[in-house]
């Protein structure tokens, strides 16, 4: 399972380091493949350099080289490639490179972009495509070719485009490992569909919160067990979805929320995120209960 852990904090508003490391320990020991720090979850967008420098070192020192660990880095290249080298210097494996800010550049500016990024350090690179970016598949060829470029994260949805990438990369470059992952939210609702085209690695917000419940649904995914597929797709993932979408930016404050539920004081979000409403809180709640006990009747 990919681990994309909150970032928490304090009753201060600053960030809470021993209670992110507690996140981040919990979910290593609960089977984490991987720790990807201060990305979307993480709330990338609303840490300042130092903070970030904080945090990213952190999650290095927890998992102590016991799972990888992926940091974000985002906005503008000029910026991107700082965040990049603060992750490098604090020990990261490797990058997630998040769209640009508020631009929506043509297809010669992204590769530029994301070449100039990808050489900025000696860290492996994964691509994010959601919002402003979305590549066409030559273009994902030209990011293939680069070799610490490593594969491509979609946040996009789009499968026909997807499976028109897969097969553009494949068919350009037969001997590139490429990685694709299935970053869209809650990926677990359209995990059948991306394994479809060949896609099986994906981003759990759920894992953060309710890690049994998304081990369960990723064995069962991975070894073709759809009847547990479809159980935890109906009972759980669906409503959850459902939920997720009564509130803008849910995707990160409803994640948070639910780690708190389960113990784990991680504080709030940061603005401009707001709180999920009382009511929400209360139906998140009702919804994990019913997941494990769907797990117990598995």
């Amino acid at each position: 399972m990919l681990f994309f852990p909150v970032t928490a904090f304090g009753p201060d508003g600053a960030p809470d380091v021993e209670a992110f490391r507690t996140h981040i320990r919990q979910g290593i020991e609960a089977g984490a493949a991987a720790v990807f720090a201060c990305c979307g979850t993480g709330e990338f967008h609303a840490l300042d350099p130092e903070e970030f420098r904080i945090c990213v070192a952190a999650a290095v020192e927890e998992a102590a080289g016991r799972v990888p660990v992926i940091a974000g880095a985002g906005y503008g290249t000029a910026l991107a490639i700082r965040y990049a080298r603060i992750a490098e210097a604090a020990g990261v494996d490797g990058l997630l490179a998040m769209p640009p800010y508020l631009v929506v550049p043509d297809q010669e500016g992204l590769l530029q972009h994301y070449a100039a990024l990808a050489n900025a350090t000696s860290l492996d690179l994964i691509v994010y495509q959601r919002d402003n970016v979305v590549f066409e598949p030559r273009t994902v060829v030209g990011l293939a070719r680069i070799p610490r470029i490593i594969g491509l994260k979609d946040g996009h949805g789009d499968l026909d485009l997807m499976q028109r990438i897969i097969s553009a990369v494949r068919t350009e470059l037969p001997d590139r490992d490429f990685l694709y992952f299935n970053g869209l939210p809650t990926a677990e609702l359209t995990g059948l569909a991306y394994r479809g085209i060949g896609v099986r690695l994906y981003s759990s917000a759920v894992f953060c919160f309710a890690p049994e419940i998304a081990l369960a649904f990723h064995q069962a995914l991975l070894s073709g067990d759809d009847r547990t597929v479809d159980k935890l797709l109906d009972g759980f993932y669906r409503p959850l979805v459902e939920l997720r979408n009564q509130g803008r930016g849910y995707a990160v404050s409803l994640v948070k929320a639910g780690v708190r539920l389960r113990g784990l004081d991680v504080g709030e979000v940061r603005p401009p995120l707001t709180e999920p409403s009382p009511a929400h809180v209360k139906e998140l709640a009702e919804l994990i209960e019913r997941g494990m006990a769907l797990l117990s009747a598995t």
